[in-house]
């Protein structure tokens, strides 16, 4: 196991995910404790991209729920459909979105959040989680970032014990 995680200098986004990637396929490889998994994730994303929120939302009774993230308290609890946390459960798919403000119901949980891409956990097409993170600069999710972070929440499901 891994006991950091390296952070590229000077390169692309793209370079930093491929070896993002490659090391949390180490980290995670084998441990079966989706917590830990989650919140492991949830650092080396931070660690790497600086992004001011990284976290996870569990679904549980019909609300989102906190889990593992970096950055400043959160939200508690979201409901289907609320937000774009939400709405990313309810459409079960990833959504960025450039600018939080325009999003219609966007819950603030922190006035300095900007940006957000929220990518979908699913397990037999139903979503059981969401991976959530908010950038304090607009615009700053594209493609790249979903296909990592959908990697990457993959790579969650292959060892998690549901």
């Amino acid at each position: 196991m891994s006991e950091n995680i390296v952070k590229l200098e000077g390169v692309s986004k793209l370079s930093q995910y491929e070896s993002l990637l490659v090391q949390l396929k180490s980290l995670l490889g084998g441990e079966t404790d989706v917590i830990a998994n989650m919140a492991n994730a949830a650092a080396a994303i931070k660690e790497v991209f600086g992004f001011f929120w990284v976290g996870f939302y569990i679904v549980r009774e019909n609300r989102l729920v906190l889990g593992p993230f970096q950055g400043p308290i959160a939200c508690t609890r979201i409901a289907f459909g609320r937000g774009v946390c939400g709405t990313a459960w309810k459409e079960a798919r990833t959504l960025i979105v450039p600018d939080v403000e325009a999003f219609p119901g966007h819950i603030a949980c922190s006035s300095l959040s900007k940006s957000e891409i929220v990518v979908p956990l699913l397990h037999e097409q139903k979503v059981w989680a969401v991976l959530d993170v908010d950038s304090d600069q607009l615009d700053t999710f594209n493609a790249v970032d979903s296909e990592f972070l959908e990697k990457i929440v993959a790579l969650i499901q292959m060892n998690e014990a549901l």
